[in-house]
């Protein structure tokens, strides 16, 4: 019963995560003197949460993956 999480997908999760952070806090940061870069700036945090949570959600499978074949 030896789960091994892929650490490469966690890594990239929070790597997604650090740029969402940024790129929401350019978006705060231009808001009132430009709002179609603040916009676009939103739109790839958007991108970015949702790949964390793919690669979230890949660690978990393969995590269940190795629990159902132990």
């Amino acid at each position: 019963m030896n789960q091994q999480i892929d650490t490469n997908q966690l890594t990239q999760a929070k790597a997604n995560v650090n740029l969402s952070v940024s790129l929401i806090t350019q978006a705060l940061e231009k808001s009132a003197s430009d709002q179609s870069l603040a916009q676009e700036a939103i739109k790839q945090a958007s991108n970015e949460l949702a790949q964390a949570q793919s690669a979230l959600i890949q660690a978990q499978n393969t995590t269940k993956v190795q629990a159902q074949t132990e």
